[in-house]
């Protein structure tokens, strides 16, 4: 159980340093009539913060430069300021919406799925143009972009448009009216702005996602992680913990022995899911003991 308490993410793996102690409550919430702060909740349930800042110094939040460490090769991210040079100062809202929709760049190059928008391209226009609100709303950095160090073939940029017909299912997914809300709220927090399958879905030679194992964890995560499974089943899920377990990690990061997370999903907790409302946690809580072990 230790083990699973310190290995669980149900976002990406996001955060060494970024971002201060404590859960301070963000100022706006899913229902803000203010983009800026509809905006800066979008951002800490899309687990932005820690893969965009490579240490704890002012002066790189979001100016990227984290080195994520996968079996493709290391990506470095990029920065995501309103630097108009080297972050994303330039991009139009349509520019932001395709690049999370389509996988594009403005200048209609192909970005490489590191970034989740296998994910992202679920959420809504909305959310989107909330998040680009609060992001144009941060200070500037000039810091400029690292290549990346990748492997041949995973980083002949050319290759990208096939993958992505092989993996990415482009739009939004609406909801199941066959299903309570909160249901499928825990499944838009899970599987679009949280993207936990990008962590705990094992994925195959070419990189893209086992969806027959959705959420059945991951032997290969980033930075050499083994990534548990978090689906309802019994025997390797989450199948003996109470949705109250899982809130409370999500909340707190205290796990059901009573030990508390640390490391990577320390940071997790801290800067993104104990800023969710009471509501967002019990849902994605819901949406997961929902989820049926794969075949």
């Amino acid at each position: 159980m230790r083990r699973l308490g310190l290995s669980l993410a149900l976002l990406l793996p996001s955060a060494l340093w970024a971002g201060g102690a404590g859960a301070q409550p963000v100022s706006g919430g899913p229902d803000s009539a203010d983009p800026v702060q509809r905006g800066e909740y979008v951002f800490q349930a899309s687990g932005c913060l820690g893969c965009h800042t490579k240490d704890d110094k002012p002066e790189s939040r979001l100016a990227g430069g984290r080195a994520l460490k996968t079996p493709f090769g290391t990506f470095h991210t990029p920065n995501i300021t309103p630097d108009r040079e080297h972050g994303i100062g330039g991009w139009s809202d349509a520019d932001f919406i395709r690049a999370f929709r389509e996988g594009k760049r403005p200048d209609g190059q192909s970005l490489f799925p590191a970034f989740p928008y296998v994910a992202y391209t679920k959420m809504t226009d909305r959310d989107l143009l909330d998040l680009k609100a609060y992001l144009f709303a941060q200070a500037p950095s000039p810091a400029p972009n690292r290549p990346h160090e990748l492997s041949a073939p995973f980083g002949w940029r050319f290759l990208l448009p096939a993958w992505q017909f092989l993996y990415l299912e482009e739009g939004t997914v609406p909801d199941d009216p066959a299903k309570p809300p909160d249901w499928n709220r825990g499944r838009y927090l899970v599987d679009a702005m949280g993207h936990c399958g990008e962590c705990h879905t094992p994925r195959g030679q070419l990189g893209g996602l086992d969806s027959g194992r959705y959420l059945a964890g991951n032997p290969e995560g980033v930075e050499g992680d083994k990534v548990p499974a978090i689906h309802g089943g019994p025997e390797h899920g989450l199948g003996d913990w109470s949705e109250g377990d899982i809130t409370l990690l999500l909340e707190l990061g205290m796990t059901p022995d009573g030990d508390f997370v640390g490391g990577s999903m320390g940071e997790v907790v801290r800067n993104s899911t104990s800023k969710l409302t009471k509501e967002d946690r019990a849902a994605i809580a819901a949406y997961l003991k929902s989820v049926p072990a794969p075949k």
